[in-house]
């Protein structure tokens, strides 16, 4: 870790301040989006669930995270929904958020896998967003890279979400995280996007 980190600052001194990455933050639109998820998630929002789950499309498709197949297929499926499923789906972000948190994953896996559409990148970028501290983007290829890279135990990536995979994974990069130097996480997408990036250059 302490080795990524030193090759890293060798290049960005100040980490995710330093002027090239701040210009790829500003393609990433992430301040944009952090203030749309709060925006869109608050909890008063979910008393119309209809709403929300056009929100959390509107938030998905907005984002540059989420590949550009994916986004229509995902608008698609969503606006095609039952009444019912919708209120499942935004019931599933509502517990995810603000109740209980792998009821709501669960929720939201089994309503998306019906479309084809149970992706990590769909699952995980709305939490992202809301909570930039606290919650991950899982990238299939980088968390593959991390793992291996790290050889951390009891976490074996699988294509398929799961929300015990979820949890161990986000408890493992939220612990590295402290050991690392504050510049290299502004947000916990920012501190992966540090390791894939030093990862890069192995």
């Amino acid at each position: 870790m302490k080795q990524l980190e030193s090759s890293f600052l060798s290049i960005y001194p100040d980490g995710f301040q330093h002027p090239r990455l701040k210009e790829i933050g500003k393609k990433m639109k992430s301040e944009q989006l952090f203030l749309l998820a709060q925006e869109s998630f608050a909890k008063e929002k979910f008393e119309e669930p209809l709403e929300l789950t056009k929100a959390m499309v509107k938030v998905i498709t907005r984002s540059p995270l989420v590949s550009l197949f994916e986004k229509p297929k995902l608008r698609d499926y969503v606006e095609a929904l039952s009444k019912k499923d919708k209120e499942i789906l935004s019931n599933g972000l509502y517990e995810f958020f603000y109740g209980k948190e792998e009821l709501g994953f669960n929720l939201q896996l089994d309503v998306l896998s019906k479309g084809k559409l149970a992706k990590w990148s769909i699952l995980t970028v709305c939490p992202t967003y809301l909570r930039p501290q606290k919650e991950i983007f899982v990238k299939p290829t980088t968390t593959k890279d991390i793992l291996a890279y790290f050889q951390i135990p009891d976490l074996e990536y699988k294509p398929t979400p799961s929300y015990e995979f979820y949890k161990k994974y986000r408890t493992w990069i939220n612990k590295m995280k402290t050991q690392a130097d504050p510049s290299l996480s502004p947000s916990n997408a920012a501190f992966s996007g540090f390791l894939m990036m030093s990862l890069g250059k192995k």
